[in-house]
């Protein structure tokens, strides 16, 4: 046995995060990990990586018992880990990230900066990420960041690899080439903790599966004997009737209509699009395909410079954020936690910063006794699981969190409802409220533009889905676009920039 770790304690001002939690990695394994936000996989990882120590318990390595575990001493023994929210230095290069995790030496030693480049550079290769080694890490997108995470950890040369969400943000086609070199590090013995809540990829890579719930090792499975239904019942605890609840409903008028809209700055162009009162439109296509551009430029973040928006029928300029809002248009952006919330602010903040113009008192002072009741409401709406209104966000899980993304826009009775990225790596339980959230906003009336990257989303929970390919997409006659199957496997792919019918 490669890593083992045996009955895990650890408690948190009395409330247990791990109460006799055990893993064991083998060499040469790919060992996935899954539980719902909140069981305990986070504090795992942590005690794993030397982050944090436990109350109890005992962690081996190759059968050595390892005390008092620092994150040096953890990097040295060749235990590294990926974690789902990217930690480079945003003012560094490429380069220079992946060199901190890679070289070795002193500080007053000579820097070959030629040969920092190129080993960037063939890192970035074998993960198929095609980024310059020179750009600053700062300017990339979050999947760009996460693909240089992984490049740095594989440079590494760790024997035991911990992936905590290294598909959230990736294409399917990065994540093809991510299980390409998790294939190459199998082979060459390093043994891999793999963490999703994407379960319908776990048999395409995990060789074992172990289930955490409330802090406790529920199961290990030989994951070719275990089905995503057995996965989740183990998670939850009981029965999930639907990952993705939609139900049909009626539409109403045209809400939004795009016609030729074009950004060139975001290098959004000629995309044409409508969405109906209560209705999903999903919106699909591969990263850098100009999604999120789009959604920007409809908030007013990137203001569209050619093409035209239609609010219920009239044309209007949305010229910034402010504007947006005041139209009736919001918008839960991709990154969470650096766009969707306040992290230092309590949820009572945080669910009204979107409506604090109509929360003024009198004197111009904030109602605040109106503003912890707005919040105190919201919260119980949409079930969000804090101890009170004035916990912090960064204190709650990532499902939750979303939750106060969401009801901070809810509060302002939305016309459109702009969704990136709305379950990206919180658990199944999570995503299925979520989703019912939205079926629940689209039987009253709220028209919804969903992007996602996970195509069984779009197709679940969309009543049509646009693809976008190049910063454009267009409406066009449904017969004329469709859907492929890509490589045997099952994945469906958009065929081309269009507009068509959920196929469920």
């Amino acid at each position: 046995m490669l890593l083992s770790a045996a009955d895990l304690t650890k408690s948190y001002a009395g409330v247990h995060a791990l109460r006799g939690a055990s893993l064991a990695l083998r060499a040469g394994e790919v060992h996935a990990l899954v539980g719902e936000n909140g069981a305990g996989k986070s504090t795992l990882i942590k005690i794993l990586t030397g982050a944090v120590q436990p109350d109890g318990g005992e962690i081996r390595l190759d059968g050595q018992p390892l005390s008092h575990l620092t994150p040096r001493s953890a990097k040295a023994l060749g235990i590294a880990a990926i974690y789902q929210q990217p930690a480079l230095f945003p003012e560094l290069t490429v380069a220079e990230n992946v060199a901190l995790g890679v070289e070795r030496g002193g500080l007053w030693r000579r820097v070959d900066w030629r040969a920092r480049r190129t080993r960037a550079a063939e890192l970035l290769a074998r993960i198929g990420a095609r980024i310059d080694p020179e750009a600053d890490a700062g300017d990339l997108s979050m999947p760009q960041q996460q693909l240089v995470e992984i490049a740095r950890a594989l440079g590494a040369d760790a024997r035991v690899l911990i992936l905590d969400e290294p598909t959230a943000s990736l294409s399917d086609e990065d994540t093809r080439h991510l299980f390409g070199v998790i294939g190459q590090l199998r082979a060459a013995g390093v043994g891999m903790i793999y963490i999703s809540h994407r379960l319908e990829e776990l048999p395409a890579i995990a060789d074992r599966v172990t289930v955490l719930r409330d802090g406790r090792t529920i199961e290990t499975r030989d994951m070719a004997e275990v089905s995503r239904e057995d996965l989740i019942r183990l998670m939850v605890g009981r029965e999930l009737s639907a990952v993705f609840p939609k139900r049909d409903v009626s539409l109403g008028e045209t809400v939004l209509e795009l016609k030729s809209l074009g950004c060139a700055a975001a290098g959004v162009r000629d995309v044409t699009l409508s969405v109906r009162a209560g209705e999903i439109v999903g919106l699909a296509g591969l990263v850098g395909a100009g999604r999120t551009e789009l959604a920007r430029t409809l908030f007013g973040l990137a203001p569209a410079d050619a093409g035209e928006i239609r609010l219920r029928g009239k044309p209007v300029r949305v010229g910034s954020p402010a504007e947006a809002i005041a139209l009736g248009i919001a918008y839960v952006p991709e990154d969470r936690r650096r766009h969707g919330v306040v992290l230092e602010m309590p949820i009572s903040h945080n669910v009204t910063l979107a409506s604090l113009p109509s929360l003024g008192g009198s004197l111009g002072r904030l109602d605040v006794r109106r503003e912890r009741a707005i919040a105190a409401d919201y919260s119980a709406r949409l079930g969000v699981k804090a101890p009170s209104i004035h916990t912090r966000v960064a204190a709650l899980s990532g499902g939750n969190q979303q939750k106060v993304a969401l009801s901070r826009w809810l509060v302002t009775d939305p016309a459109v409802l702009i969704l990136d990225e709305p379950t990206q790596g919180i658990d199944v339980g999570a995503k299925a409220e979520i989703h019912a959230l939205m079926v629940s906003l689209a039987e009253r009336g709220v028209a919804v533009l969903m992007i996602s990257s996970e195509l069984p989303e779009i197709l679940g929970m969309s009543d049509r889905v646009a693809v976008m390919r190049g910063g454009t997409a267009a409406l066009g006659e449904t017969e004329d676009a469709g859907l492929r199957r890509h490589d045997g496997q099952g994945a469906v792919m958009p065929a081309q920039a269009g507009i068509f019918p959920s196929t469920t």
